[in-house]
Order: structure tokens, then sequence, then C-alpha cells
């Protein structure tokens, strides 16, 4: 375990605890936090409860999508906080910011046992910059500082590197369980060792799978970030999303390593609204129109057998666009494979978590984690600037 602090060697009754959470929830059509959606407030909530038990009085830092350091209606705290109050069954205080005299004076007075929670924190460009006199004034409105926020531990944002300077600091419940849980593959990793990664982008986890590709026993890659690999073997993928910027840097991978497994065939379509006939196309036979939007029958056949012999499993990101039920197959045959695996698994990334949700797997895998990007880059053994300013 590192070298850090965690909740229960400290007395928090009647001080004003800084709680940072991971509370960046999609919001629905109608504004509100999707009950389907809010596994990220439930998870911080063993915290959140245990500082009520030791009577500790909980201000709440969060953050809501990207506003750029400026206020967006759209992207206000209020229906995460109306979310929490169900979720725990007492009021919870929205501030309608998180500096000023304002906020100062409403903390003032605030009580144990009671819970406020700030404005989104990114509405300050002070938060994403990490500027220190941003640091310094949150820091004036606690007496401890918790970080539970391990979604964004990766980030070296003000409230996650900043505040611990100005404050005695601790590590929440959910940042302890995180860390033991992935400590296990790290320290103690059981062959053979696969890792699977999907989604868009390669740009972000190119070096994760660099690291992994030296560690593991089996990678697989899915995805649109499947397509510039595709796409730098000399495979032709159509119009399908891909990063032309990446191939040359994605060549200099050995794309023939044993270990490396990319779809060998796909689901093509002109449509990736689900609107147009799709096919079956073997990977390099995608024409022009075309895009790639789920891997095919045989790589699910491919993929499952290696998901079936793997004692170890870590997994991030889709495999194809699986919002649309017409290309969701290859996705959902890799999270039934997953889960019925007898491997410890560990699982993260919002949409990855969504889909568990969806076919009500999440109890039949080892650990869900709040954190995809924080999670990989754990686990390829990066530096998480979080997780350093608390040590």
């Amino acid at each position: 375990m590192l070298l850090m602090k965690f909740l229960r060697d400290f007395n928090f009754k009647d001080k004003r605890v800084l709680v940072r959470v991971d509370f960046n929830v999609p919001l629905g059509n109608d504004g509100r936090v999707d009950e389907k959606e809010d596994w990220r407030l439930e998870a911080a909530l063993p915290t959140i409860r245990y500082l009520l038990e030791q009577r500790a009085k909980i201000i709440l830092l969060a953050h809501l999508g990207r506003p750029g350091g400026k206020i967006v209606e759209s992207l206000r705290l209020n229906p995460v906080a109306q979310r929490l109050e169900e979720l725990l069954g007492q009021p919870v205080v929205k501030l309608d910011d998180c500096l000023g005299q304002e906020v100062e004076k409403r903390l003032k007075n605030i009580q144990a046992g009671e819970i406020f929670l700030l404005e989104n924190l990114r509405f300050q460009a002070g938060e994403k910059n990490n500027q220190s006199d941003f640091a310094q004034q949150l820091a004036k409105l606690g007496e401890v500082y918790v970080n539970d926020a391990f979604g964004t531990i990766h980030r070296a944002h003000a409230s996650i590197v900043g505040l611990p300077q100005y404050l005695p600091h601790r590590a929440g419940l959910l940042l302890e369980k995180e860390i033991k849980a992935l400590s296990k593959i790290l320290d103690e990793p059981v062959h053979p060792l696969l890792v699977i990664i999907g989604g868009v982008k390669i740009s972000t986890k190119i070096k994760v799978i660099k690291s992994f590709l030296e560690k593991t026993d089996s990678l697989i890659l899915g995805g649109a970030l499947a397509n510039t690999v595709i796409s730098a073997k000399g495979f032709a993928i159509g119009k399908s999303v891909v990063e032309e910027e990446m191939v040359d840097e994605v060549k200099k991978l050995e794309l023939t390593n044993i270990k490396l497994h990319i779809p060998v065939d796909v689901i093509a379509s002109i449509d990736a609204q689900g609107q147009a006939p799709s096919r079956i196309v073997p990977v390099g036979k995608t024409e022009e129109k075309e895009m790639i939007l789920d891997i095919g029958p045989d790589t699910i056949q491919l993929f499952n057998q290696i998901i079936s012999q793997a004692k170890m499993i870590v997994w991030n990101g889709p495999m194809g666009v699986f919002e649309v039920a017409k290309f969701a197959s290859g996705s959902r045959a890799v999270a039934q494979a997953v889960a019925q695996s007898s491997a410890f698994s560990v699982v993260g990334g919002g949409d990855t978590i969504t889909l568990l949700e969806q076919l009500n797997l999440t109890n039949r895998i080892g650990h869900i984690s709040t954190g995809g990007g924080a999670m990989l880059k754990f686990l390829a053994g990066e530096k998480l600037p979080g997780i350093e300013a608390l040590e």
C-alpha cells in the first residue's frame, strides 16, 4: 500500500472537511441524473456516511463536464445534489458558487452532520490551471481535506494536487478501495493476464498500450481505436473514425506481436445511426463509403476464446457503437464473456460500466473502477498526480 493516510487515521469530529468527489455523471434530457447512471454518486456514499458517523461538517467539491472556466447553466450541480439527497435520505445544501464571501458566510455556521455541495469547480479557470491562489481560497473553507475522486486522480487540477499542500489530508474509502484492488493486479498478477482496450481515441491510450504489451499475456484492441491500428497495418477502413495523426506512431508498435489481437472481421455500414443496412466484412474489405461500427462474429469467437483462458482481466472501453442496438453485439458479447469468466476482473470507464449496468452484470465483476483513464494509467505504472499529492 502506498505511503498515505486514510480516514481512520484522523478525528473528524466537528471539523469542516473538504471532500473531493467525482460526481461527473451524465444528465438526462430532463436535466436530472439518471438512476442507471448514478454509480459514481453511489461509490462516494461510504466515505460520506463514515464522515457523518464521525460528526464531521461535510463540504463536497466536484465538477461536471467541461465548461472551460466559465459558468454554463446546464452544467450546474443542482441535479447532482438532488440525486445525492435521494440516495442519502438527508438534505444536501447546494451553493451557487465555490468561492467568495457568500460561500464563506454560509459555511461559517455549518453544523456537524450537515452536507454542503459547492458549485462546479470547473466554472473557475483556476481549477484546471491548478492556480495556487484558487487552491488557497478553497483551503480557507475547510480544516481537513479528503480525496475520494479516483476518476480524476490523474488530473493535476487545483482541487486534486493544490489543496493537499494547504490542509491535513487523507484518502477516502473509495480511493483506498481502488488502490487496493488495482495494486493486486500490479503487484500480484496472475497469468494468463489479459487486457482489453476499446473506445475511440488511441492517442490517449498509446503509452498505456505500449506498457501493457510488455506486461500482459494478451492485449485485445477494439472499438474505433482499433481502426487506427488496422489502418497502420495497411488495411482499408473506408470512412471509419480514425486518428490519422497517430498512424505513424502506431506503426512503431510491434504490430506482429503475438500478444496483440485486433478484429479479424467487422460490422460495416454507411450509417452509424443504424438506419441503413449493415454487413459482416473481413478486415480490409470495408468499402470506401462504409464505416466500421462493431466487431464481427469471427472476432467475437476469437476474443471469447482468449477471455475464457485468462486468469486476470482488465477491461476498458466498448468494442463498437454500443449505444445503437445494431452495433452492440460485440460489446455485449465481451461483457458476457468477462462476467462468465472465472478470472479476477477489473473493469473501468463510463461507457463500459453503463454497458454492464444495462446487462445487469456488475455483480459478476471482481472490481468496478470509477476511473477509466486513471485505472489504465495506474496499472501501466504511471505516476498519478493526485496520489503523489497525498503521499
